[in-house]
């Protein structure tokens, strides 16, 4: 798995949201709930207190997600990553978190299996550490309890 055997601590994280998720708390509430994007990164952000950086990037915009992801090597220790429609098709959004080295961490407010087919298959989730989904906007902030511990791993 990524991340594990890696000798670090997680002292900053960067938030990636994809296309459509500047939209939360307005979008179809009754699947994304009403919490907006500064929400849930004061979710993260309470999870993992002042000692770790949190930084957000959002775009609907599939070359500067790829961009943002690539840009955060060397500069972030975490990644946590709602890549809305990007998870189901962007290999290159894949390519890049692959090549990110320090851990990455899925993150999905619906759960994609219980929806449309065409959101069973997530191209990411061979490429992060690990995938939180179906928990609406709790799993933020298991998402960062989560980098936390794997990067805390020897």
């Amino acid at each position: 798995m990524r991340g594990y055997g890696v000798d670090m601590s997680v002292r900053s994280i960067l938030v990636i949201h994809g296309p459509n998720l500047n939209l939360l708390g307005t979008r179809e509430p009754d699947i994304y709930g009403t919490s907006t994007i500064d929400d849930h990164l004061r979710s993260v952000r309470g999870r993992v207190g002042e000692s770790v950086e949190v930084s957000s990037f959002q775009s609907n915009s599939e070359a500067e997600v790829v961009g943002a992801v690539q840009g955060a090597s060397g500069r972030y220790d975490a990644i946590i990553i709602n890549a809305g429609a990007l998870t189901h098709y962007s290999w290159a959004l894949h390519d890049a978190l692959r090549s990110y080295g320090g851990v990455a961490i899925e993150v999905h407010l619906s759960n994609p299996a219980a929806r449309e087919g065409f959101r069973h298959m997530s191209v990411l989730s061979g490429a992060v550490d690990g995938t939180i989904s179906g928990f609406g906007g709790t799993g933020y902030a298991l998402a960062a309890e989560a980098a936390l511990r794997v990067g805390e791993r020897p």
